[in-house]
């Protein structure tokens, strides 16, 4: 079992207002929590894992598929391996991620 204490885990900074931590994970499997502030940008990028995101709080626009999608806290969307997405915050939010496998780009 990997127990991760959210508060012993220092956030990476990625730029941009944008921010993360890599939470419980094994091989087959991670959990991430990103922060943004108002106007930060996940760039579109795709990755050969599946993905589900669960907006923990705020509001964004996710683009995939060429159609874009506004959600906020509460909402939940899911990435098939290799499909390109990215997101705008349009009101500071966390979100959190789950791969499958695990991102071992991450580590």
């Amino acid at each position: 079992m990997n127990v991760v204490k959210n508060a012993d885990i220092a956030w990476t900074d990625l730029g941009g207002g944008v921010r993360r931590k890599v939470l419980a994970h094994t091989k087959d499997g991670m959990v991430v929590e990103v922060n943004f502030e108002t106007g930060g940008v996940g760039a579109a990028h795709s990755h050969p894992h599946v993905q589900c995101t669960y907006v923990q709080s705020g509001e964004f626009v996710f683009s995939g598929g060429g159609r874009d999608y506004p959600v906020k806290a509460g909402d939940t969307l899911a990435f098939e391996r290799n499909e390109t997405h990215g997101c705008v915050c349009k009101a500071a939010g966390t979100v959190i991620d789950i791969f499958s496998p695990m991102r071992e780009d991450f580590l």
